[in-house]
């Protein structure tokens, strides 16, 4: 194995005179953290060991209780932790995760995925030895289910690591997978268990590849159809360490530090952990996937001795430079290879009501909006559970029946996010993207993440159906409004956009070569040139060919799409490009990040919230969740419950569909 940390073991090491050097920086009133932060991480665990036993053979003390007497806080764990041999952190780290109150699922799913059998076995030895207990029947106490079963799988530590692939097996593997969940209603589990728990990484990397061929969708997919809960989110992670450790270790590390407050305890344990072994390949991959080097995720998270500790972990801050280095190339081009491959099954949240009686629908809204005072739980109870083709019907009876306008009742009995809710569940989905096209271009400013992420998501079909209710309902283009309201190159984007042109159909591969080379060489070219070369391909292929053409890029400028358009584009250009690849790689993804970015921090942008709940509820709401919930270590559901409240909330939830 080739080691890629950065801690290394430091030469013309003296282990007697750093125990002295640590003694006296402890010696006396108050101790001298620098000192000590310094001389820790700028060794190898193997000379912490040696520092330890010199340090009792010459001061009769144990380093580690004067380390904790002297130290506080987050500073004090992440050197105590530091000191302990691996194994016996991982034992610490699970023992912490089962013992008390509640499990750390997080922590035994993280550790358990990631490490190999020689680890395992050590961990298991360490934890014994520590704690006078069998690790594997303390897990089997504080689990339960399909989860529990694979953890005891994982703990074995029996995975293959001969290197050998049988071709024959891998067709069957793929075949088995297949046949125990998409294929059949029901999903076998066990036959997920044994084959991901058991075989090696090789092996299991050409599964992956063979199942998306039988599947036409990936692994990923299939586990987030068919698993759920815990057992969902330990088998995802297997399969993406099995796909990449050190982006596994990137995506973790990034959710430990984003959004409010930090998980200490992930950044310290994943910082430790792998700062001999991989850390170089993690801050490539971190680079690949977000927006900003580890280094400075680090630095603009943490504070005070904590934070110069784990920056001399990290090691170092990467450039924005966009190039990589061979390994983070190589999975950046995995990663659109598997979304060149992959088609996601879509699946809504709402579904059409059975046993529908518009007739009686339309009466009983009337009833509930007659007389003094509205029953809003009424009006919820019919409109959130039906289709948006059943609430037309119901409109139409409405108007036959009672000869009123429904829209308009609902319009003065209800108020506020709560009417702007149900009214948007009511309009057809082209009279309601028409009407928040409009919301985001009247009054003062222009909301161009709206008119961005409308764009660019809908199909042609949906685009010339929203043109038509846009001239329909405001006696005005929708061109000419976007005209008057734009400008520049973003206009131009939009203009393209609005036509409803895109290409539609599979990747040209002849043709995917040539677009990547002329991106690639656009980007040598002057700004306005680049744009334009960048809007004639991004603006008009179907979206199969530019996952291919990005796979392509990759290939042959050795630099990331994404990277590209974040560091040589600004504004709302950046950003209709930045959402086009975005959703050619995975639109569900695309659209759980802008859920997230409607509801954190204070306040909440209702109008995107109501915005995607009401458009992707009968297309792939559920798929939306799935993804809410893998990046954000959230359910969207607890997100809305945490951020609205009464009726509009209660609505909300409906569409949501259900907890993850």
């Amino acid at each position: 194995m080739v080691f890629r940390g950065t801690i290394t073991d430091a030469p013309d090491f003296d282990p007697t005179a750093d125990a002295e050097a640590l003694y006296s920086a402890m010696k006396g009133i108050g101790s001298d953290k620098e000192a000590i932060l310094d001389l820790v991480t700028s060794r190898s665990n193997a000379q912490r060991q040696e520092i330890i036993a010199a340090y009792k053979s010459n001061f009769g003390q144990d380093l580690i209780d004067d380390l904790k007497y002297e130290l506080t806080g987050k500073f004090e764990r992440l050197i105590v932790s530091l000191m302990r041999t691996p194994a016996y952190h991982d034992a610490k780290e699970i023992h912490d995760a089962i013992t008390g109150a509640g499990t750390n699922e997080r922590c035994l799913i993280e550790v358990l995925a990631s490490r190999n059998n020689k680890q395992i076995h050590d961990m298991v030895a360490a934890y014994k030895d520590a704690y006078g207990r069998d690790l594997e029947e303390d897990v089997i106490a504080d689990t339960s289910g399909h989860f529990k079963k694979m953890l005891v799988v994982l703990l074995q530590g029996t995975r293959d690591e001969s290197g050998v692939v049988d071709a024959d097996l891998v067709q069957q593997d793929a075949q088995d997978l297949y046949a125990a969940g998409e294929e059949q209603w029901g999903t076998d589990e066990a036959k997920f268990i044994m084959i991901l728990g058991n075989r090696s990484v090789t092996h299991l990397r050409m599964v992956f590849d063979e199942y998306e061929k039988i599947a036409e969708m990936s692994i990923e997919d299939s586990i987030k159809n068919e698993l759920s809960g815990d057992f969902e989110r330990l088998m995802l992670a297997v399969v993406q360490c099995i796909r990449s450790v050190p982006m596994f270790f990137a995506k973790r590390l990034y959710k430990s530090m984003k959004g409010l407050g930090t998980a200490d305890n992930t950044l310290i344990r994943i910082m430790i952990s792998r700062s001999e072994i991989d850390m170089l390949d993690i801050r490539e991959c971190f680079r690949l996937r977000y927006e900003k080097s580890l280094y400075n995720m680090i630095k603009d998270d943490t504070s005070g001795d904590y934070k110069r500790t784990l920056l001399n972990l990290c090691g170092g801050d990467d450039d924005l430079a966009g190039e990589f280095f061979p390994e983070a190339a190589q999975i950046a081009y995995k990663m659109w290879e598997l979304s060149a491959m992959t088609r996601v099954q879509l699946r809504p949240t709402v579904r059409p009501a059975p046993n529908f009686d518009p007739a009686a629908d339309a009466q009983a809204l009337r009833k509930a909006m007659k007389g003094f005072g509205t029953d809003e739980d009424a009006i919820i109870d019919i409109v959130a559970w039906r289709s948006n083709a059943q609430r037309q019907e119901i409109r139409q009876a409405f108007k036959s029946l009672l000869g009123r306008d429904l829209m308009k009742d609902l319009k003065s009995e209800l108020s506020k996010n709560l009417e702007r809710l149900i009214i948007g569940l009511m309009l057809t989905p082209a009279e309601f993207d028409a009407k928040m096209m409009r919301k985001a271009m009247e009054g003062a400013g222009t909301d161009e993440h709206a008119l961005i992420e409308i764009l660019v998501t809908r199909s042609n079909q949906e685009i010339h159906a929203m043109n038509a209710a846009y001239q329909g309902a405001y006696k005005k283009s929708l061109e000419d409004a976007i005209q008057s309201d734009t400008s520049g190159h973003f206009c131009r984007i939009l203009v393209s956009l609005v036509q409803g042109a895109r290409e539609e159909g599979l990747a040209d591969v002849e043709r995917a070569n040539a677009d990547a080379q002329e991106l690639a060489d656009a980007c040598n070219a002057d700004s306005d040139d680049m744009v334009m070369k960048f809007m004639s391909i991004l603006c008009t292929r179907s979206f199969p060919h530019l996952r291919k053409v990005f796979q392509e890029f990759v290939k042959c400028s050795n630099k990331d799409i994404e990277q590209i358009i974040k560091k040589e584009m600004s504004g709302d250009v950046k950003n209709a490009f930045y959402a086009i690849v975005r959703s050619v790689k995975n639109q569900p993804s695309y659209f759980a990040d802008r859920l997230y970015k409607a509801m954190k921090g204070l306040g909440t942008d209702d109008r995107a919230l109501i915005r995607i709940m009401v458009s992707r509820s009968e297309i792939d709401l559920f798929n939306i969740r799935k993804e809410f919930k893998e990046t954000h270590d959230a359910s969207l559901h607890e997100f809305i419950q945490g951020d609205t409240s009464g009726d509009y909330r209660k609505t909300l939830l409906i569409l949501c569909g259900g907890e993850d």
